[in-house]
């Protein structure tokens, strides 16, 4: 034979409570955000692969490198944010360069 509580005093995620309203609320502005962060990867990658076969200066790779590196470091953050810690899968499939993850989280200063 189980036990279990009353009804009336088990947690209900069914109900339209104020928190549950919220916790939906946040899931899909985080979900929102991250697919956002998503696509501004996308264009930073496919820029930077378009201006390295299009034979770019040793300046503008620098600069799309860096670019690129600040793109996936703030997806990587929305990332874990949404409760995803492993950032592998992320690096196959938008196909990040290693010189791009060599340079996330590094804070460079502007002269």
């Amino acid at each position: 034979m189980t036990v279990r509580p009353p009804q009336a005093l088990a947690p209900s995620f069914s109900k339209e409570t104020g928190l549950n309203i919220l916790e939906y609320e946040l899931m899909s502005e985080r979900a929102d955000s991250l697919g956002r962060h998503g696509l501004k990867v996308e264009k930073a990658l496919a820029l930077l692969a378009e201006r390295l076969a299009a034979g770019c200066g040793e300046t503008e790779r620098e600069d799309l490198l860096d670019d690129a590196a600040d793109k996936v470091w703030a997806f990587f953050i929305q990332r874990e944010m949404c409760g995803l810690r492993s950032q592998k899968d992320a690096i196959r499939r938008y196909g990040i360069p290693p010189a791009v993850i060599a340079r996330l989280g590094i804070v460079r200063r502007k002269p």
